[in-house]
């Protein structure tokens, strides 16, 4: 082999390391692209996940304000103490549970008094 063969030419070894650098380049710019779209990904989940247990808090507090109600019509409109209408209700829902539910749907009421005054 000639000697031009063996020794890369200055202008080669310049076009091999632009070739790599671009090569590199490239690929950090889709590893950059690919962050980019797993973000948005991940930002829409985490959207997703906020909005589901938003709307699952909601739909708790909605049940509990109409079990409260329905404490409240027991105790006010039928005159049951609280211990006895929660005997109508069965086991598992205990005075502490009751009375919060009743509080919920009293702040409820009086919520919608005064925003209807």
């Amino acid at each position: 082999m000639s000697e031009t063969q063996e020794k890369p030419v200055r202008g080669q070894l310049q076009s091999a390391r632009q070739v790599a650098r671009r090569a590199a380049l490239d690929a950090q710019a889709k590893m950059r692209e690919q962050r980019v779209e797993r973000e948005k990904r991940l930002s829409a989940r985490g959207v997703d996940v906020m909005v589901a247990l938003g709307e699952r808090d909601d739909m708790v507090r909605r049940c509990e304000q109409r079990a409260g109600e329905a404490l409240r019509a027991m105790t006010t409109d039928e005159g049951l103490g609280l211990d006895e209408a929660l005997q109508w209700c069965g086991e598992g829902l205990s005075r502490r549970e009751g009375a919060r539910l009743c509080a919920l749907a009293e702040e409820a009421a009086t919520g919608r008094e005064d925003s209807g005054a």
